[in-house]
């Protein structure tokens, strides 16, 4: 099953990069798709990406994960995508998964009621946009189907931790000790 992580301009750039080549690290197959209805996509700070699709290109119907980085005003651009919305509302129904990091669990998925009733996390300041959910205070928080990350900082750990459900603790484990990510590797004094 093919993944798929939704550019719109001002997308946060590390957490979008970073999910996208961890999640290719992992093995999975993770397609980048503008919402616009050019290839072109520029993040928050500059940085412009050439998605692999856009958004008419595909149904989606039978994604293993739909994925949302934040940053602003890209979670909004995001949220402001009438068809995006109506299938991540769908996929959600089915028990799809769902992953959204920094502004998008609050911006996009909160607008759209699926942080109701989960626990969860966001940038902070969003969290009155998560309604009715119970705000952690994590870098990471896992939901049933829902994985949301709280902020760039939460990038690595965020796309692990989505490489984790998939494909299993040995191969996310794999894929951080290759990267310098796991307390094993530490070589210096500067090592966070």
């Amino acid at each position: 099953m093919t993944s798929y992580l939704f550019l719109a301009d001002g997308f946060e750039e590390i957490e979008a990069l970073a999910t996208v080549d961890i999640l290719r690290r992992a093995g999975i197959d993770v397609k980048t798709v503008s919402i616009k209805e050019t290839l072109e996509v520029e993040g928050a700070h500059g940085v412009k990406v050439r998605a692999d699709i856009v958004y008419a290109e595909m149904e989606y119907a039978e994604a293993e994960w739909l994925i949302l980085p934040g940053g602003m005003p890209g979670a909004a651009n995001l949220k402001a995508h009438d068809k995006l919305c109506s299938k991540l509302l769908s996929h959600n129904a089915k028990g799809g998964k769902i992953a959204a990091i920094c502004a998008s669990p609050g911006v996009v998925l909160g607008q759209l009621g699926i942080m109701e009733g989960r626990n969860g996390v966001c940038y902070p300041g969003f969290e009155t946009l998560m309604r009715g959910c119970n705000a952690q205070s994590t870098l990471v928080a896992v939901d049933g189907n829902v994985v949301t990350g709280s902020s760039p900082a939460a990038a690595m750990p965020f796309a692990l931790t989505i490489a984790e459900i998939s494909k299993g603790e040995d191969v996310a484990d794999a894929v951080a000790q290759g990267m310098l990510l796991r307390e094993e590797n530490k070589t210096s004094e500067y090592y966070y």
